[in-house]
């Protein structure tokens, strides 16, 4: 059968609807090329989208920019929660630095979904849509099959569907690796309410203290909610979340911290469990020949661990770079090629800064990475700034 011409505006499926399909749905729209997202979730809220992500100015800024909403993406940015700490597992206050002219502003991932969801034509997300398989078709496009329902035909599917991505394996064999570190998620709404001490552990920003295979890490997001990430180095199998009884479960988590000062263990005390989550991520590196007709954004294509601070950056990046190279016309194909050949060494270069950074982040070490980590961040962002130090928990 006839294959459809490259210089026609390719039919176009995203599959997932996180922040870098909805950077390339959006980006799309604005320069008339319509897409359709399939989301498995059943609406907007249906679950926790994690807790605040910075934005990057090369990165996530820019793709902002190129969406049309730094404006409102401004109107709800907090400029003022870019600090950041360092404590001993005793509790000793070892840097502090208040940041709030910083160029990382933070966001809730709740709130960045949001955006780019207001600003896209009603029916770009399919709701509840479960992607269970994409295959090539005889013309050269590729069907989307989900929810058990007949397949639908695209030009170009877009895999934008996280760790275990259903198209990935249409371009690529490689499969996530755990990574040896488990990540269990809390939360603490109301803090500056219910729990002043721990309101002003955390500041505004991110604070980590940093045991031997133990990290803590608290971060502020709107509304005086604080997001908590208890790390620990172990076996895939050490931890599990018993969903019949969290509370187990959390203080199983605060066992493994049993030798951190109290007012650091009560991050996790205090707090409630959300979710376990080991650490996965794909090889550093990761790349595939191109296959006309498919091609990955994302986790999807790059899976890494949120120790380097790019994973949705690089998403949005991603999606943003997709979006302008196949707005420029020409052979669609091609523009994809294009795109891979400026996303895989961005990539890898945030890949390889993430898995360095949980490997001295969640290590034996004492807390030296961690704090050199942060102070070096400061001091390339504003050279000549000091930390402040001389506090407990």
């Amino acid at each position: 059968m006839s294959q459809r011409p490259t210089t026609a505006i390719p039919s176009t499926a995203i599959i997932g609807g996180g922040p870098g399909g909805l950077t390339l749905a959006r980006i799309l729209q604005l320069h008339g090329i319509p897409s359709t997202v399939f989301e498995r979730d059943e609406h907007a809220l249906a679950r926790p989208q994690g807790g605040s992500l910075d934005m990057h100015a090369d990165t996530g800024l820019r793709a902002l920019r190129l969406a049309g909403l730094e404006n409102v993406f401004r109107n709800v940015a907090r400029y003022e929660d870019q600090d950041g700490k360092v404590y001993s597992p005793e509790g000793k206050l070892l840097f502090s630095d208040h940041d709030p002219e910083g160029e990382r502003p933070e966001i809730d991932r709740t709130q960045l979904r949001q955006l780019f969801l207001d600003a896209l034509p009603r029916g770009t997300v399919r709701w509840g849509q479960k992607v269970e398989a994409v295959r090539p078709l005889d013309d050269g496009r590729y069907a989307v099959f989900a929810n058990g329902g007949e397949n639908e035909p695209f030009d170009l599917v877009v895999g934008a569907d996280g760790a275990w991505s259903r198209v990935r394996p249409l371009v690529s064999d490689a499969v996530p690796h755990y990574e040896g570190v488990i990540f269990t998620e809390l939360g603490i709404d109301d803090a500056d309410g219910r729990h002043p001490a721990l309101a002003a552990l955390v500041g505004h920003g991110k604070m980590f203290a940093k045991g031997r295979s133990r990290t803590l890490v608290g971060q502020r997001s709107s509304n005086a909610h604080i997001r908590v990430y208890a790390a620990l180095r172990a076996p895939e199998s050490a931890l599990k979340l018993d969903a019949a009884d969290p509370d187990r479960t959390r203080q199983e988590i605060a066992g493994h911290f049993a030798d951190f000062a109290p007012g650091l263990r009560a991050l996790i005390t205090e707090a409630k469990l959300l979710a376990v989550r080991p650490m996965y991520a794909l090889p550093v590196g990761h790349r595939w020949a191109n296959r006309p007709g498919v091609t990955l954004i994302g986790d999807a294509a790059h899976l890494m661990s949120p120790f380097g601070g790019e994973g949705a950056n690089t998403a949005m990046a991603d999606g943003a770079d997709l979006a302008m190279a196949l707005a420029q016309g020409g052979d669609w194909r091609q523009a994809v090629a294009a795109y891979e050949a400026i996303m895989f060494p961005r990539a890898e270069e945030a890949a390889r800064g993430a898995a360095e950074g949980l490997k001295g982040g969640v290590s034996e070490d004492a807390p030296d990475h961690i704090l050199e980590h942060v102070a070096a961040a400061r001091e390339r962002a504003h050279p000549g700034n000091r930390a402040d130090d001389g506090a407990s928990a």
